[in-house]
């Protein structure tokens, strides 16, 4: 019979192993051909509690999770706007209103994906 002894240090290095692991694999984006991005490169988001294409994230989670505003352009096929409390259009996209994500600092950045279980990378 083999016996294992626990060490502080081997514990706290499996632990840190683990949740790096966790949070690699909870923000993957899928293949960026899959992806759907704004016009300036960003990912876009949707949001679960979004309920009948109405955007619920207002306040401060429009700060962490600015909406993608429409301004008069075109996106083609799948693309429509919704009204936001405050007057504004943002862009929904097959009926679910998108938002980029703050902690994204460059194009391709996928952090958002999966926080809190309610925000997901918007798939073609």
């Amino acid at each position: 019979m083999r016996t294992i002894t626990y060490s502080p240090r081997r514990g706290a290095f499996l632990l840190a192993a683990g949740m790096a692991a966790a949070l690699i694999a909870g923000n993957t984006a899928p293949s960026a051909a899959a992806t759907l991005t704004a016009q300036n490169g960003m990912t876009l988001y949707i949001y679960d509690k979004d309920a009948g294409g109405q955007p619920t994230c207002n306040g401060l989670c429009a700060i962490a999770w600015p909406p993608y505003l429409a301004q008069g352009e075109k996106l083609g096929t799948g693309w429509t706007t919704v009204q936001r409390s405050n007057g504004s259009l943002q862009w929904a996209y097959r009926g679910k209103p998108v938002y980029y994500y703050t902690g994204d600092r460059a194009k391709g950045d996928a952090r958002g994906n999966g926080l809190e279980g309610v925000w997901h990378i918007v798939s073609r």
